[in-house]
């Protein structure tokens, strides 16, 4: 494909500052930044379902998560965040305002290459700079505790990474330095940054990495964890639903907007682009004409040699290992027996030989073998004869002839052959001048003028590929470059290839809106069905409360809802079994809920998605013994150890993050938050 390549925008990344000496591990906490730890083994409160795959992959993930940044400049900051305000301290470290917009920039870019029409506004509300800030602060933190526990990684080191990883190869396979460095200005980093980054990303490995170690789980837990799987719970629940307790009056004005405000971004549209483009084929580019009689002859006389007569032969081969093996089956088909048996007889096999010349023949076996095999007459076995690999029997499974061919016999062949290249030049010369036009400055109109074509206008379309507003898809002919029409500017035209040799397209984005909230005008219904949503789940969640506290107070949980004056369904009974749960295909969060409570206690528990409110009640749990011998026993065993490196390693990272001091400057996070939605980058 014959595309211009955007021009990416080139920022150099400053050199770090020398880091001042490291501090001795300290006790006493200025703040403590980790995150409440899971119960061990996640599967029990999910049902043996866990999301633990963290391990050494987590710790990669966060390693590179500002790995090989767009080294964004911050320089247009204003207001309450600058460049140098700094987010967080770590330890002896720093995290700046630059480090964590970088790091954020280049998280929406890997994002877009599954969510195509993501915004910035949009990673910021799906708390994506709190994820980008939180990876920062544990990349510090595990550079500071290798650095404490004493673990080093040398120029040379890093040097073997280098050469070891294939994007950095040349032509010959080894490690190129203009191949290096060709890289480094694709993904806009410095030799330093990336060299520093590798090194990071070794000290994980000897940090992390051990504590992945497999190790033995103890008996008594997976005998544990075997009754627990065939427990059976008793108890009951009550739904609230938002729609029982919302308001039935209209919201004001204040309170729409007040609402509107503070969830402007569950209204976001998508970004939309307008692209002009026209489709054309090769007449587009004029008549190309014919080769002339000079031309074919010429290309006649180049390639004599393949219009000379030439026999090229099929076989079916056997290899044996001396010459007296080779006579004695040559004898047995002979006498009526097939090579095919003859060799299975022998606990042999035969071969197929494609078709093939003599000189191809020679060059696979040897000379002895490939004057045998063009000897033989089609169906009978050749005399045995020496190659590489020991002595050969061929049968000639099929001969075929090709009687030499005229200059007037293959005058046309050669003339498709002229016609089909002398078309291929010029249409790369065509487009290479169209492409060169368009980066002179000329504009799609002006080209699409020359080649006669009349441009066609989409009307607004998303990254996904559809028509905003619709369920209708792009036009077909955009669907090559549609994620190319989403990271161009407006008015810079591209020549794409779409069908080699045959089909051209020439397209430029002509007018891009921006992902943005919509205006509460055109939404009003919507946001104020919303609203009444919104405020019903309040008043749920109050209900919930008040209905707990009745029940722990020593009602039951049927008299505890009837208190309430609205109406609500029934009470409903539970007797479920952890096996029956396990058979569903998908289980509810009331019901993890329910297999995660202690027994005789109630708890109150949101689903949004659902529009409502639960309270739950766990009566009773039975549970069956197990002998230690159980089958199910060992099973449980070896699948819960498949899990523990990746639960050791968790811990692991939440216990470095306890032995450094974390500072967050939760409002400087913020700031930058409310900067980078607003700009809508």
């Amino acid at each position: 494909m014959r595309l211009r390549l955007l021009r990416a925008r080139r920022r150099g990344d400053k050199a770090p500052a020398q880091a001042p000496a490291r501090k001795p591990l300290r006790g006493h906490r200025r703040r403590n930044y980790r995150k409440e730890s899971h119960q061990m083994l996640q599967m029990f409160r999910n049902f043996f379902k866990s999301k633990l795959g963290v391990g050494v992959t987590l710790a990669f993930l966060v390693l590179m998560a500002v790995a090989f940044v767009s080294a964004d400049s911050l320089g247009t900051l204003t207001g309450s965040v600058s460049a140098t305000d700094k987010v967080a301290v770590v330890g002896d470290d720093r995290i700046d305002v630059t480090d964590l917009d970088r790091a954020a920039r280049e998280s929406l870019q890997r994002e877009r290459q599954e969510n195509p029409g993501i915004t910035m506004e949009a990673f910021v509300a799906a708390d994506g700079l709190q994820q980008v800030m939180d990876g920062l602060v544990t990349r510090s933190v595990l550079q500071q505790f290798a650095a404490m526990a004493g673990f080093r990684t040398g120029q040379r080191l890093v040097d073997s990474e280098l050469v070891k990883d294939p994007n950095m190869r040349g032509p010959d396979g080894n490690f190129s330095q203009d191949t290096f460095r060709q890289v480094l200005t694709q993904i806009g980093v410095t030799e330093q940054a990336y060299r520093e980054d590798i090194s990071v990303r070794l000290l994980a490995q000897l940090v992390v990495s051990p504590a992945q170690a497999v190790p033995q789980l103890p008996a008594s837990i997976a005998r544990r964890y075997s009754e627990l799987g065939l427990e059976t719970r008793t108890g009951s629940f009550i739904q609230l639903p938002a729609s029982a307790f919302a308001p039935t009056a209209a919201p004001t004005d204040a309170q729409l907007q007040a609402f509107y405000a503070a969830n402007r971004n569950r209204y976001l549209r998508p970004e939309r682009r307008v692209i002009r483009y026209a489709v054309f084929g090769e007449d587009a580019f004029g008549n190309i004409p014919a080769p002339t009689a000079a031309q074919v002859a010429a290309r006649y006389n180049r390639d004599r040699a393949q219009y000379a007569a030439s026999e090229t032969r099929r076989f079916t081969q056997l290899v044996v290992t001396t010459r007296a093996a080779a006579q004695a089956i040559i004898a047995e088909v002979n006498g009526g027996t097939s090579l095919e048996a003859s060799a299975r007889a022998k606990g042999l096999s035969t071969t197929s030989i494609a078709s093939t010349t003599k000189a191809g023949l020679t060059t696979a076996t040897s000379a002895a073998v490939a004057n045998a095999g063009f000897s033989a007459q089609q169906g009978s076995l050749s005399a045995p004869a020496q190659g590489s690999l020991g002595w050969y029997i061929l049968r000639v499974d099929e001969v075929v002839q090709q009687p030499a061919r005229t200059l007037d016999q293959a005058r046309a062949e050669i003339t498709a052959a002229l016609t089909a290249e002398q078309r291929r030049e010029a249409l790369n010369e065509a487009t290479a001048r169209i492409d060169e036009e368009f980066s002179q400055g000329k504009s799609l109109a002006e080209v699409a003028r020359e080649l006669g074509l009349t441009l066609t206008t989409t009307r607004p379309l998303t990254a996904g590929g559809q028509v905003y507003g619709t369920t209708e898809a792009a036009p077909a002919a955009l669907g090559p470059v549609l994620p190319t029409a989403f990271e161009m500017e407006e008015s810079e035209p591209q020549l794409v290839e779409s069908v080699p040799g045959q089909q051209f397209l020439i397209f430029d984005v002509s007018r891009v809106t921006p992902s943005a909230a919509a205006p509460l005008a055109q939404i009003r219904n919507d946001v104020a069905t919303a609203w009444r949503v919104d405020e019903g789940m309040k008043r749920a969640a109050a209900a919930a409360t008040r209905i707990q506290r009745r029940v722990e107070g020593g009602t039951t949980l049927a008299a505890a809802v009837a208190v309430e004056q609205v109406s609500l369904p029934g009470v409903t009974p539970l007797n479920l079994s952890r096996q029956e749960i396990e058979r569903q295909p998908q289980v509810t969060r009331p019901t993890i809920l329910f297999f995660s409570m202690a027994k005789g206690t109630t708890k109150a528990l949101e689903v949004a998605e659902a529009e409502a409110w639960y309270v739950i009640q766990l009566s009773d749990v039975e549970t069956e013994s197990v002998p230690a011998n159980n089958p199910r026993v060992q099973a449980q065993r070896a699948q819960l150890a498949q899990l523990l490196p990746d639960e050791y390693t968790q811990q692991f990272i939440a216990a470095m993050r306890q032995e450094v001091d974390v500072e967050i400057d939760d409002e400087a996070v913020t700031a930058l938050g409310q900067l980078l939605a607003g700009n809508g980058n």
